[in-house]
């Protein structure tokens, strides 16, 4: 489609549904005119390293995770329970969100002790997410699986450390309802000291709004999150090939050619959320160009 943004506000939200030809033009519409709708925006945060490296999309049969970005590496392994079997690796757009909450609030309220009760349910369900039946299943696996990982993140080309065999909390993210009646989580969760200080030293803002417009698109989320990371840092055009990207991005596609596709379908998203984003796409991959910050920091 022609320029999302111009076309909803030079001819109205009506006339760019009617030109959304398919199923993901119209999820571009809807995700802008969100976005050029909202008169405040709440923010988020995020650390740096995971606008750089990624969670999984999907269920992986492996235990150990690893994911190249710009001079950084993720190592993410699967913890173990009690009975020590191993519990997976945390993955989609829910392990995401709950990240997305939990960094938030302690970015916020510059505290490692982040308040759950309703707050998380509620934020959930602002973003989009509903827990109840098969979805309350799947945060719960999420939040077990997150609470029981180990993580590494080493920068630049040798084995420098950024944090080393870190977790996400301190003891476990569990929730005190049932699938019938899910409406709490335990009162508190305490973030890993090393991660809490790595997300203040290193704090990505994001816009909540552009979130909830994303919804559960877990590499649109990616895409976005990197793009608000590393657009207004620039300098001057800055070219990222293809095989960067798929590096960074592809976990999952057999070819680079099928990531391309969903590539391309996720960074529609992303910009479609991002107004003031410059980023264009020719043969050889993207070319991220000076643009202002996703979300003005408050």
């Amino acid at each position: 489609m022609a320029d999302v943004h111009q076309l909803i506000l030079q001819h109205g939200i009506n006339e760019a549904r009617r030109q959304a030809v398919t199923r993901h033009e119209r999820a571009m519409v809807e995700a802008a005119y969100q976005v050029l709708g909202e008169e405040s925006e709440g923010i988020g945060f995020t650390y740096s390293g995971f606008a750089l490296t990624s969670l999984p999309h999907k269920e992986q049969g492996e235990k150990i995770w690893k994911r190249e970005g710009h001079n950084l590496t993720l190592i993410l392994q699967s913890g173990v329970d009690r009975q020590g079997h191993e519990v997976g690796l945390p993955y989609g757009s829910y392990a995401r969100f709950i990240l997305l909450f939990l960094q938030s609030e302690a970015v916020k309220t510059r505290s490692r002790e982040i308040e759950l009760g309703r707050s998380m349910q509620v934020w959930l369900g602002r973003m989009g997410l509903s827990i109840g039946g098969k979805s309350y299943r799947l945060v719960k696996e999420q939040a077990k699986r997150i609470s029981l990982c180990r993580l590494t993140f080493f920068g630049g080309l040798g084995e420098r450390e950024l944090l080393r065999n870190g977790a996400f909390v301190e003891g476990a993210i569990t929730m005190a309802g049932t699938i019938d009646q899910p409406s709490l989580w335990q009162d508190q969760v305490r973030l890993d000291e090393a991660f809490y200080r790595a997300l203040c030293e290193h704090p990505v803002p994001v816009s909540e709004t552009a979130l909830r417009a994303i919804g559960p698109r877990s590499m649109a989320l990616d895409v976005y999150v990197w793009l608000a990371y590393r657009l207004h840092a620039l300098k001057r055009d800055t070219e990222v090939s293809w095989t960067a990207l798929y590096a960074q991005f592809g976990a999952g596609f057999k070819r680079l050619r099928a990531f391309r596709a969903q590539f391309l379908e996720s960074l529609d998203l992303a910009l479609a959320v991002y107004p003031d984003a410059k980023v264009t796409v020719d043969e050889h991959g993207v070319v991220l160009r000076p643009s202002r910050p996703a979300i003005t920091k408050l």
